[in-house]
């Protein structure tokens, strides 16, 4: 089994790749290239495509992450390409390096994976006063799902949103449901990034108005795996202490020293023009295939089916 290629951001368990095909079936000699070339094919009949080309380990990356599925990965990418044409702001270029937003309210998915292969994302947020609205703090994040898929194995995510020093009261006047309700979908059904949980921190009473935010856009099962907690020491019953930041108590690298790292290297030449060739694989709606023909495609008339029959 070939080896995962390292990165300037993250690091992978010795087992990480055998264990992700492993899990979907996707270990036997030729099994995933046979589930590339079949996602290809599929790329080259789709009309409303603008982009027809994309990078093979970018496509096993999909189809990982689509629990194996060919046909969920069919659905992820036609989701993304969509939501770049149908939801374009929050893919807008901004100049990430000079964002004063992302000097109180910034987050960065962390470099060493849990024992189960799950990354960690860890946002701190300690704005006192917001002069504008959010979606900076969503361009950002939604970068660094660009460079998760470019990038990254891992079996799903644990988000932890640390607000112990925040002003959750400024933070609610601008927290946009409906701006959350499309970031999730984006989340969700754009990356197919598979949500372990979601760990809110405050000691605050307003900390119950933004939970009551997420279950107003969470699917009921994504609402079960959010948990509130007073302190940043509750963490530890659910995350391993050793991969988490310094400054919690943890070994790694502080936050601050993370995100500086991760944006130099979002700001990268390499991975400025990786996002610029996304950015533009959108779609035409206009030439979108009838709803019978689509589904044809999309293979979402039946179950979800593994590569196997396909």
């Amino acid at each position: 089994m070939e080896s995962i290629p390292q990165d300037s951001i993250f690091e992978f368990n010795p087992d990480t790749l055998l264990y992700l095909r492993k899990q979907y079936d996707l270990d036997k000699p030729g099994r995933i290239e046979e589930a590339i070339n079949i996602l290809e094919e599929w790329i080259q009949k789709q009309n409303h495509f603008v982009v027809k080309e994309f990078p093979r380990d970018y496509l096993e990356r999909s189809i990982i992450i689509s629990k194996g599925s060919v046909e969920r990965a069919k659905k992820k990418l036609d989701k993304i390409c969509m939501f770049r044409t149908t939801l374009p702001h929050f893919f807008e270029e901004f100049d990430v390096k000079n964002c004063e937003l992302l000097d109180d309210m910034y987050g960065s998915f962390l470099p060493k994976l849990t024992k189960d292969h799950y990354r960690l994302y860890f946002f701190k947020g300690k704005a006192k006063t917001i002069k504008s609205g959010m979606l900076d703090c969503y361009r950002h994040f939604f970068m660094q799902c660009e460079y998760i898929q470019a990038h990254d194995y891992c079996n799903g995510i644990v988000a932890v949103v640390d607000y112990t020093e925040a002003n959750l009261l400024e933070l609610l006047k601008w927290f946009n449901a409906v701006d959350l309700r499309e970031a999730i979908a984006i989340i969700k059904e754009g990356y197919g990034l598979r949500i372990k949980g979601i760990h809110l921190v405050s000691a605050s009473k307003a900390i119950e108005a933004v939970v009551a935010i997420f279950k107003q856009v969470l699917s009921p099962k994504l609402a079960g795996r959010l948990h509130v907690h007073k302190t940043m020491d509750e963490i530890g019953k659910y995350i391993d202490k050793d991969i988490i930041p310094a400054d919690y108590g943890g070994n790694e690298k502080s936050l601050l020293e993370l995100h500086k790292k991760n944006i130099d290297v979002l700001t990268s030449d390499d991975f400025t023009a990786h996002l610029k060739r996304m950015r533009q694989a959108c779609t035409n709606e206009k030439l979108r295939l009838s709803t019978n023909e689509a589904d044809q495609y999309l293979g979402i008339s039946g179950s979800f089916r593994t590569l196997s029959v396909d």
